[in-house]
């Protein structure tokens, strides 16, 4: 398949409902697999697996109402080898606009030894007796021959012939434990296609696993090798390590393009709103170094790649985040920071510094950064604001009293200085939980509506002492803040980070807080002792 541009289609084939899910404590209620499987087709995927219909009666009733609802991408059945699976596939998926069948059996020496328990000649028969069957319901049918990198070429020859033989449209050749090394992923396909009979009547597909970190390296060494889909899933969810993760292996193809000379139908604005939804659904937090999506894949705390990214982003940056829909945080400031990113910054807040300020201001910074991590904007505008003799935070919440218990609603106290005018007020608030009390009285505060949109929660460190660490995300003015807050009470944690966003959604309504770059909008940090 050839696109417009003259480069090969490359298939996505999403499995994050099917063998995503499958990862320990990450079971999606039907409702959730619906709702998740527009956002997969908004994204743009062409094919999605949304579960294993045989399983229960509820994931036979998504698989069935994502066939009927989701328009535009084909919907694909999983089944064992087994009729009752394959009835339950076909029947799930009977009312998709388009649709296959994926349909799987172990091949390995030591999958039939000690799992199927079955020869080789029985298991070849099993596949050429079910495909032979599932081809009167369904035309496209892809098949696994699982385990296929630790079978041997002879079997795995004979199995993918035989499968063809009776129908099969789709041969996938899944690492199914993540064994094997790119070299040798890839030279399996040239194998296969070379060697096994009637092979160039049929497309091939990767499916990997990510036991030894390899699934984007093998996926990608597949696609060289020329296959025409690989199989992924959201964030690299799934059994054990994980699956090949959708949006490593699509920015890769992406971003080297013209080397691989390859393209995908994948909406890349769609990555990171996709992937939030994954996390929060299956309460799977993002490792913060995670490539394309991770907390910390865009943002940079060293002076000389501060300096190299305010002068030019493409000193240090191969993507642009807001083209993946990334709020953009670039710069970190912390003690490895240079002048130029410090004075770069608190321009953004409408604070100029001249030489003689920024020297004394630049003296204190660094003796706060080398007391912590991150010197965060709350921070630095305190700093900043008193070499000026002026405080730039819009309002201050001075105190926080909550009353909660087993039972009954919240009750909460807090107190907030408007430091335009020097004026405190005290508001109350009440909710079903604790967080929600908290902000129902911040709320009152304020002279525009805003959301509580998103709150994360990480530890920090461990013990009775342990510090928990808050990601709030608030919208206001149509657009989002984000403000981070550690305390050692989780409640003053999101009730700082709630204020903090607050904060920003107030200065970008005053014209000397706007931001000038957009590299610095959308995310305040502060940290309270």
């Amino acid at each position: 398949m050839t696109t417009e541009t003259g480069k090969r289609k490359i298939m996505i084939f999403d499995t994050t409902l099917r063998d995503g899910e499958q990862a320990p404590g990450a079971s999606l209620e039907p409702e959730q697999k619906i709702v998740i499987a527009r956002q997969l087709a908004k994204l743009g995927v062409d094919v999605i697996e949304p579960g294993f219909p045989i399983s229960s009666p509820g994931e036979f009733a998504a698989v069935q109402q994502i066939s009927r609802e989701i328009q535009g991408v084909e919907i694909c059945g999983f089944a064992r080898a087994v009729k009752e699976d394959i009835d339950a596939a076909v029947k799930a998926t009977a009312d998709a606009e388009r649709r296959r069948l994926h349909m799987f059996l172990s091949s390995s020496n030591i999958h039939l030894d000690f799992q199927l328990r079955k020869s080789r000649e029985q298991v070849i028969g099993i596949a050429r007796q079910m495909v032979a069957y599932a081809k009167q319901f369904v035309d496209r049918i892809e098949f696994s021959p699982m385990d296929a990198t630790r079978t041997g070429d002879e079997f795995l020859f004979e199995m993918i012939e035989a499968v063809i033989a009776e129908g099969a449209t789709i041969i996938n050749i899944p690492d199914t434990v993540g064994y094997a090394l790119p070299e040798e992923y890839g030279a399996m396909f040239t194998r296969v296609m070379k060697n096994v009979r009637g092979g160039e009547r049929v497309l091939y597909s990767a499916h990997c696993h990510n036991d030894l970190g390899l699934a984007v390296a093998n996926s990608l060494a597949a696609v060289r090798a020329g296959v025409s889909q690989v199989e992924v899933t959201i964030n690299g969810v799934g059994e054990r390590a994980g699956n090949c993760s959708l949006e490593e292996l699509v920015m890769a193809l992406e971003t080297r393009k013209e080397t691989l000379g390859v393209e995908t139908a994948i909406q890349p604005e769609q990555i990171y709103a996709t992937s939030q939804m994954i996390s929060r659904a299956m309460s799977f937090p993002i490792a913060f170094n995670k490539p394309i999506v991770g907390r910390n894949a865009f943002q940079h705390e060293a002076g000389i790649h501060q300096d190299g990214l305010l002068k030019n982003r493409n000193t240090y940056e191969i993507m642009d985040p807001e083209k993946l829909g990334i709020p953009r945080s670039m710069i970190i400031l912390g003690k490895h920071s240079g002048r130029h990113a410090i004075k770069h910054r608190a321009g953004q807040f409408g604070v100029e510094l001249n030489e003689q300020q920024l020297e004394e201001f630049y003296a204190a910074f660094k003796t706060l950064a080398d007391r912590q991590k991150v010197v965060h904007d709350h921070q630095l505008l305190e700093l900043v604001g008193q070499a000026k003799g002026e405080v730039l935070e819009p309002y201050k919440l001075e105190a926080v009293q909550l009353v909660t218990g087993s039972t009954g609603h919240r009750m909460a106290s807090v107190t907030v200085r408007n430091n335009a005018t020097g004026e405190e007020k005290l508001y109350t608030g009440s909710g079903d939980g604790p967080i929600e009390a908290v902000v129902a009285g911040i709320k009152q505060a304020l002279p525009f509506d805003v959301e509580f949109a998103d709150l994360e929660l990480y530890s920090l460190s461990s013990g009775e002492q342990a510090n928990g660490e808050a990601i709030v995300t608030a919208k206001a003015h149509q657009t989002s803040y984000r403000g981070i807050a550690v305390n050692g009470d989780i409640i003053l944690a999101a009730a700082y980070a709630f204020m903090a966003a607050c904060n920003q959604a107030a200065r970008d309504q005053r014209p000397q807080g706007k931001a000038e770059d957009a590299a610095f909008a959308g995310e305040v940090e502060i940290t309270i002792p």
